[in-house]
């Protein structure tokens, strides 16, 4: 069995995610091959694209989050993440088991039937998007009782939703209203086998082991569905199984990765048990609140070697250790005339 490097595995995770060139794609089909996109920040995926697609405009991701062909809702790690409505409904169910668990803790001491509480959120929500507070102000009339919060996720674990615009569109804002995902969409669930969300994830982070993709879903069991695809096996340099498609890219470890700019929450940073072919000093990634695209972390040469900050029109980039700048700064520039071109770039000492 054929043993990759790190850096090995380095590339072909990046040229997979469009980080070593950027790709000519339209926004929705980089959505789709990424598997979704980090979300919580819901600012966040504009950044990601941007650093990924060549010509990437903005307004076309708002166009698609308006027209319903996008959705913001929570999947992967039972977090916020963006993906195409045919995604979204392909994949929900698999993430209600997970969700419902995050939930449990919130809710407990609940005296109303969360059944009631649920098929009440519907009818409520059928009317219009809500916030959470105010669908939980909405139950309480009928369960004064519990404590409104509780309510309002009793609801969230018992309909699917997702959050609905002007939330998530580009240079505008919105609160975080919630609408039922088979109303907002105008389809049901269905029912998939989760083979096809494998191939998903290994087309856009593998070479991966089974714990690797567990990670990235916050599923289970997915050994028994990687033991039934047509996948090829390597071993990494700590001695795990990967897995991975056969005709996916796997280049040269000595091809170059160039400077690249992620988004706060980015999933390339968030998507692997063994995080060291992007963070080899094992640093924990920063979860900074926010509506992002203020915010976010560098590579050099592939790895993950500092923090950048747009505020009060400088863009501040720190580095962990001393790197080579010029080509890191002109990245920063471009990224700079994307999202505040009157901005200047400043590089500070961690």
């Amino acid at each position: 069995m054929t043993t990759l490097s790190t850096r090995a595995l380095n590339r072909a995770t990046l040229a997979r995610q469009h980080l070593l060139s950027r790709a000519e794609i339209d926004p929705l089909a980089a959505i789709e091959h990424l598997g979704g996109m980090q979300a919580q920040a819901p600012l966040a995926p504009y950044v990601g694209l941007w650093t990924r697609l060549l010509h990437f405009v903005p307004e076309e991701l708002s166009k698609l989050i308006e027209e319903r062909r996008a959705v913001r809702t929570h999947l992967m790690r039972a977090t916020v993440h963006l993906v195409s409505a045919r995604d979204c409904l392909d994949w929900h169910a698999h993430f209600r088991g997970r969700h419902t668990a995050a939930i449990a803790p919130l809710i407990r001491g609940l005296s109303a039937d969360p059944a009631e509480v649920g098929a009440q959120a519907r009818r409520l929500l059928a009317e219009k998007p809500l916030v959470r507070s105010e669908l939980g102000r909405l139950l309480a009339e009928r369960w004064p009782d519990d404590d409104p919060s509780a309510l309002a996720f009793a609801a969230a674990r018992e309909v699917p939703t997702c959050q609905v615009p002007p939330r998530g569109l580009w240079g505008r804002t919105g609160p975080a209203a919630w609408a039922p995902v088979e109303t907002w969409l105008g389809e049901p669930l269905r029912t998939t086998p989760l083979d096809g969300l494998v191939l998903r994830a290994l087309g856009a982070f593998g070479p991966a082991s089974v714990a690797d993709l567990q990670m990235w879903s916050g599923l289970t069991r997915l050994a028994e569905v990687v033991a039934r695809l047509p996948l090829v096996t390597f071993r990494s340099e700590t001695g795990q199984i990967l897995y991975d498609l056969p005709g996916a890219p796997r280049p040269d470890e000595d091809v170059p990765a160039p400077p690249r700019f992620l988004p706060e929450y980015d999933n390339l940073l968030l998507a692997h048990r063994d995080r060291g072919r992007f963070n080899p000093h094992g640093r924990p990634v920063p979860l900074p609140p926010g509506n992002g695209a203020t915010t976010g972390t560098f590579l050099v040469d592939g790895r993950w070697e500092g923090t950048w900050e747009l505020r009060e029109k400088k863009l501040r980039l720190r580095a962990y250790a001393p790197i080579e700048l010029d080509a890191l700064v002109a990245e920063a520039a471009a990224l700079t005339s994307f999202l505040a071109p009157d901005a200047e770039v400043v590089v500070e000492a961690d």
